[in-house]
């Protein structure tokens, strides 16, 4: 089914030269990610630096992306944090700025219990009409939303899929093999695009399609084709890609690699550093 596409981009904030949201440069990433395969484009998650942008520029961002892309692709916004009241407000704001559905990530930081979970997941898919996509990553959280309680939050009837970051693919088969019709998973990890899929998600909320979206599409559509060789020797051949995007604090290299294509994004904020020359040099050896 693939309710917001096989190819989802978790899109990196674009910032001028003063670090301060770029709207015209964000409209051409837009254009970029569409134009190579992406079906959805989510904003302000991890890869958006979301820590570091003002409730208000993130309301703008969802707005003017809404505005600009509507009806050419899926915009899903990242409104959860580890405050569950500060979230179902934010949440409902985004709702009413025409998001077509949010992301909430795992509460970092305060490492609830699964019933803890439950209840802050719960309480915020009941204060919108919008779909929600669960996002789980422990590495980043601190705290892992198990396949149990994943399941327990697919029964409620805007969770309609999962974000996941664990790298665990027993967890993530588990949650496939009985989740109620029509609950869909996702790869939260480039890296797991095609074992993914091998085991029945639907696709990839990805970085690396920044700059390898052709690439990753083609990938899909061989397996999907039954052409899992070629499907496998794409995945091998983008697995530089993949890895090297994280070889320095994301979205750091992301940024790098995209000017390099030239689609101009900016810096990024602290406590995030531009990478050096040395480490540019790296990032831009991927994309030869």
């Amino acid at each position: 089914m693939a309710r917001f596409g096989r190819l989802v981009t978790a899109m990196v904030t674009p910032f001028n030269d003063q670090l301060q949201v770029d709207y015209e440069k964000t409209e051409h990433l837009i254009d970029h990610l569409i134009a190579t395969g992406s079906e959805g484009i989510v904003i302000s998650g991890t890869t958006g630096e979301s820590p570091t942008l003002s409730g208000a520029e993130k309301l703008a961002l969802f707005k003017h992306a809404v505005m600009y892309a509507k009806g050419k692709c899926h915009i899903i916004a990242g409104t959860g944090s580890n405050d569950t009241a500060a979230s179902i407000e934010f949440t409902q704001a985004a709702q009413s700025v025409g998001v077509d559905a949010v992301m909430l990530v795992a509460p970092y930081y305060s490492r609830p219990s699964q019933e803890g979970l439950y209840a802050h997941f719960k309480a915020l898919a009941d204060s919108t009409d919008l779909p929600v996509m669960l996002y789980n990553v422990p590495g980043r959280s601190a705290v892992n939303i198990t396949a149990q309680t994943t399941l327990r939050l697919a029964e409620l009837p805007n969770v309609v899929c999962v974000k996941e970051a664990s790298g665990n693919l027993a967890q993530m088969a588990q949650i496939i093999e009985h989740a109620p019709e029509g609950f869909e998973l996702y790869s939260g990890d480039d890296s797991l695009t095609l074992p993914t899929l091998s085991i029945g998600g639907v696709g990839i909320v990805s970085v690396a399609s920044h700059v390898v979206g052709r690439q990753m599409t083609d990938m899909i559509n061989a397996f999907l084709a039954g052409n899992h060789a070629d499907a496998a020797s794409l995945h091998r051949k983008l697995m530089p890609v993949f890895e090297g995007l994280f070889a320095y604090p994301s979205p750091g290299p992301t940024k790098v690699a995209l000017e390099k294509l030239g689609i101009e994004v900016g810096g990024v904020r602290l406590p995030l550093v531009e990478l050096n020359e040395q480490e540019k040099a790296f990032v831009h050896s991927l994309l030869v």
